[in-house]
Order: structure tokens, then C-alpha cells, then sequence
């Protein structure tokens, strides 16, 4: 059976769809899967095993462009794809594999599809209250699955591997010393401040991690540099000598591969997060107005930290310099004793 995916345009998204991936190779071992995915997604995907080959999507998120995904779609039709798993809702989404000609097109109904799905899912979102679960659930019969109960148990959760090697070479590549045990911070997140944790309380906890024996590392994309520089900002000179700010300075893969050698890992909701888990890292995920009853770190190693309930769709808090009052709330310290907690449990482990 020759599959293709049409993947996320996210990254923690696209790191929940490998546990499509991992369902499906398990239940057809000799499935060849190729995913269809923003090219930015190569480094992750080349890192997951079941998938065969990783195709770029070379439009842009949200553009129509029918004559190009047509054109696109028949240029696939040589490469005798038996299914195609549609795992976006959108309209435009399930365009590619309907003009591959591909038999049999599954996925959810999404933005009225009839016709582009054969296939066709409709959701009860109270059923599968997970996104994974939604992911997983592709993997079978509509008639099989109709709920989460009856997905099978426990899931195949993503999982990520890097090499003792590939962490040395990059450790020594940004010149960070293990000499010191390094603890990931990623305090950015790609919806505003309403979402992160606010920068004082990241320097707080830096200070108190680098003043025990650690090391700090700073992840994120080139929009969270000034975030990292400001933590780095409220630290000491002495302290800022076991901080570093990598924002906007690695490749996705470097990022991938440095926090693999974290021994912990303190982050906001955010596709960074969604990696750390995958690679199995002990990590403290720290919500606000997100909910982490959708979308959580898919780990035994993590711990959620989150003072309100519900799902409230905020941009920008109303605390200062665009915080939420939910995430202001949640202290250095508690999170430094769920740190160490994770920390501790690892090592006995």
C-alpha cells in the first residue's frame, strides 16, 4: 500500500500527525507513507521513521491557487498512491489528492469536502476531544472508531530520536559548555504575549537554575529574540555568562538536536514544546489562555502548569506589556519545584 499525507502547516501540529504515522505503519508494516508538507517541515519529518519521503507543499499557507494545486495534484498521478489521509479541514487542502486521482481520499468533512473526500468524516468534537486522537482516528474504519474509547490504547505517541554524536557536534558548533547541565527555556509563542510566560519570570528562574549548577539555552525563531534578550537582560554578569540567547540563530534541525540535550526544559504552549515532548525531554508547559485540553505535551515526562479553566481567545493579555493575568500568576518558584520534580524522577528512572 503506497499512502500520502497531506500534513499540518504547524509545527506542533505536524509533530501530533506522526502519531498518524506510527498507527498506520503498525497496522500496515509494509505501507510506504509520504507526507505532503510546508518545506520547513523536512527536518522534523526526515527524523520520523515511517515516513518514506517528505514532499514540499510549495504554496503558501492560505492561497488558493487552483491551476497550481491541480497541476500539482496531476503530478503525482505516476506515483501509485492507494490513499490519501487529509489531515488539514480545509477546502483548499484536499484539492492535491483529488486531482492525483488517488482512490480512495479520507479525512474529516471539514469545509463541506463532499465530493474532494470519499471518505468523509464527520466530527463529534466532545468525542474526540483530542487532536491527536482526531489524527489517530483517520487510521481506521469510520465504523470502527466512533469515539476516543475506542482508539486502541495506549496511543503511539510522536517520538523523535538524536544521537549522542549530532549533540556533541552542535553543542560544540554554538560553543556550549557540558560541563554544565543545560536547561531548555522556550519562551516564545506564535499567537503574542497572551501565550507566554512573562520574561521577568523566565529571568527569575534562570538566575535561580544558573546560581545551582546549571546552564541556560534560549529557543525560538527570530521573532523571540528580544524576548531572549531580555531575559538575558535581568540577569547578573555573572549569570549571563550561563545564559545564551539561540533565538533566531539555529536551523529547525539544530533546535531539534540541541534540545535533545537539555536534561529539562521549560516552555509556553508552543510548537517547540511539542518537540521537546516528542524527544522525550522532561518539560514543564506553562498555559494560559490556551488549553491544554486540545493540544498537550504528548509525554509521561511533562508537567502542565495552568491556574484557569476554558479555552479563551486572547491575542494580547491585559496585564503589562501584553501578558495574561493567568500566566503572570504562575510563579518562578512553582515552577522550578515541578522542574526539579521532573528532574528528580528522571534520574531514578
Amino acid at each position: 500500500m503506497k499512502i500520502l499525507v497531506i500534513g499540518p502547516s504547524w509545527v506542533g501540529d505536524m509533530m501530533m500527525s506522526q502519531s498518524l504515522y506510527r498507527t498506520l505503519k503498525a497496522r500496515y508494516p509494509q505501507a510506504i507513507i509520504d507526507v505532503m508538507a510546508p518545506a520547513w517541515c523536512r527536518p522534523l519529518l526526515a527524523r520520523m521513521p515511517e515516513v518514506n519521503e517528505a514532499i514540499a507543499m510549495p504554496l503558501g499557507h492560505g492561497a488558493l491557487a487552483l491551476g497550481e494545486r491541480r497541476r500539482l495534484g496531476h503530478s503525482l498521478r505516476n506515483k501509485g498512491y492507494d490513499r490519501a489521509y487529509v489531515l488539514p479541514n480545509s477546502f483548499k487542502s484536499a484539492l492535491v489528492p483529488f486531482f492525483a486521482g488517488i482512490s480512495q481520499r479520507v479525512g474529516w468533512r471539514g469545509e463541506m469536502r463532499y465530493g474532494l473526500l470519499n471518505d468523509i468524516r464527520v466530527l463529534d468534537k466532545p468525542a474526540f476531544p483530542l487532536m491527536v486522537q482526531r489524527y489517530v482516528a483517520l487510521g481506521y474504519d469510520k465504523s470502527q472508531i466512533t469515539s476516543a474509547k475506542d482508539l486502541p490504547q495506549p496511543l503511539l505517541w510522536p517520538k523523535l530520536s538524536v544521537t549522542e554524536d549530532e549533540q556533541t557536534r552542535l553543542c560544540n558548533l554554538f560553543s556550549l559548555d557540558r560541563t554544565r547541565p543545560i536547561i531548555g527555556f522556550c519562551p516564545g509563542a506564535e499567537f503574542g504575549p497572551a501565550k507566554r510566560w512573562p520574561h521577568y519570570h523566565y529571568a527569575t528562574l534562570a538566575g535561580k537554575l544558573i546560581d545551582s549548577g546549571y546552564q541556560v539555552v534560549l529557543f525560538g525563531s527570530a521573532k523571540d529574540r528580544e524576548a531572549g534578550n531580555d531575559i538575558l537582560a535581568m540577569l547578573t554578569p555573572s549569570q549571563q555568562d550561563w545564559c545564551r540567547n539561540l533565538a533566531g540563530d539555529t536551523q529547525l534541525e539544530q533546535a531539534v538536536i540541541l534540545l535533545s540535550a537539555c536534561q529539562g526544559v521549560v516552555t509556553n504552549d508552543s510548537g517547540l514544546m511539542h518537540i521537546a515532548a516528542a524527544l522525550g525531554r522532561p518539560l514543564v508547559a506553562l498555559y494560559g489562555p490556551s488549553s491544554p485540553d486540545f493540544t498537550p505535551p504528548l509525554s509521561h515526562h511533562a508537567k502542565v502548569i495552568r491556574l484557569i479553566e476554558g479555552y479563551l481567545k486572547v491575542r494580547k493579555g491585559d496585564g503589562a506589556e501584553g501578558y495574561h493575568q493567568s500566566l503572570i500568576d504562575i510563579t518562578p518558584d512553582s515552577v522550578l519545584s515541578a522542574l526539579t520534580d521532573l528532574l528528580t524522577s528522571s534520574k531514578d528512572n
